[in-house]
């Protein structure tokens, strides 16, 4: 079956008929999400040598434009999944690539550290990583971060731990202590989506959770991130006027702020 079918089925039998009290409600998507994972396309984008589909940016974007018809806060889920994943695809370790085909496993983005009036709360965190042995504690406040309390696990930002400048990228369990979620969700992405602060005080993480080398993140969300979130959110519908800058291959890109909610 082709992930245009799959898609089809899904849209039709699920996504649809919760698409209202979704958008009425500020009902997270549930259902959906664990029917997209069912039907292997949250794992569209991972590489066939772990049974995934294999796709790349271009159909992931097929999805998010088709989903968004339907459900914008499922289209904006699955925008925000699949940035996280094209991070995990190059930097990530086998298991979580293989729940993420089976369905498991819902990825987001917690990158924004401040209310995204400048590419400045993407690119510069201000958050520290403290190594201790083989544990890192992480301790930030990040913005905007959609289906939060709701994803498997985040891409994170955080200052190097030893690197002089850049930032470092960590995969977190969403399940890990001292993650905390507002009650009532809040956040510039489509009502519905779980966009809200996650609060870290601080999370603790095995070193091994790092994403890249340290230091290195920022190029990793310069060369991937954003270009997946560009390319996502223009499928998805047509840019927000006045949204903030972001310099991407040195120039400046106009970047839609409701999308970058997943960060």
């Amino acid at each position: 079956m082709s992930y245009r079918t799959a898609l089809s089925e899904v849209l039709t039998s699920v996504v649809a008929p919760a698409a209202e009290p979704t958008r009425s409600q500020g009902r997270f998507p549930r259902a959906a999400v664990t029917a997209l994972g069912h039907a292997g396309l949250l794992g569209l984008t991972v590489s066939g040598a772990y049974g995934g589909g294999g796709r790349g940016l271009p159909e992931a974007a097929d999805v998010v434009a088709r989903t968004a018809r339907v459900c914008p806060a499922t289209a904006a889920v699955l925008g925000s999944h699949y940035a996280a994943v094209a991070v995990v695809e190059a930097y990530g370790g086998p298991w979580m690539r293989a729940e993420i085909v089976a369905g498991r496993h819902l990825s987001s983005l917690a990158l924004a550290e401040r209310e995204l009036e400048s590419d400045s709360g993407l690119l510069t965190p201000s958050s520290g990583a403290v190594r201790s042995g083989d544990i890192v504690a992480l301790r930030a406040r990040k913005h905007q971060v959609v289906a939060a309390g709701e994803a498997d696990s985040y891409v994170w930002s955080s200052r190097p731990l030893a690197a002089p400048d850049g930032l470092t990228l960590w995969g977190v369990p969403a399940h890990a202590p001292e993650l905390f979620v507002p009650a009532r969700p809040g956040g510039a992405g489509p009502y519905g989506s779980g966009t809200s602060t996650v609060f870290a005080d601080p999370v603790l993480v095995p070193a091994d959770a790092m994403l890249g080398a340290d230091g290195e993140g920022r190029d990793i969300v310069l060369r991937t991130v954003l270009p997946w979130l560009l390319e996502l959110r223009a499928a998805a519908g047509a840019a927000v006027p006045d949204a903030p800058v972001v310099h991407v291959s040195g120039g400046p890109v106009r970047q839609p702020a409701d999308f970058l909610a997943p960060s």
